[in-house]
């Protein structure tokens, strides 16, 4: 494969590689779109740092957003998205359960 793509997927990666922006994404995934009003009081964050972290996620593509007068509604660009996060979720519950067994011995 090429160095484009691992320089491409690390960047995707990193994108998802912060508390704030799973929960964002965590926020997102039972709407169809949230104005940024409502994701940053929802997660008690003040809204500058929920903007940047918005802004990491839509640069890569991990999020679109939307004028809507004066709100910026965003959604998840592709479902996919929580099928990558649901799938580490299960990795870190399986090594967790793997872990807890190696210290009962």
């Amino acid at each position: 494969m090429s160095n484009i793509y691992f320089t491409l997927t690390s960047s995707f990666l990193k994108a998802l590689a912060h508390p704030t922006r799973l929960k964002i994404i965590d926020r997102l995934r039972s709407e169809d779109e949230l104005c940024v009003c409502h994701i940053y009081e929802d997660l008690d964050l003040e809204q500058s740092n929920v903007s940047q972290h918005l802004k990491v996620l839509k640069d890569q593509g991990i999020l679109t957003s939307r004028k809507d007068g004066l709100q910026v509604m965003y959604k998840i660009r592709h479902s996919e998205v929580l099928d990558i996060i649901d799938l580490v979720k299960k990795i870190l519950h399986n090594q967790l359960k793997e872990d807890q067994k190696h210290f009962e011995v």
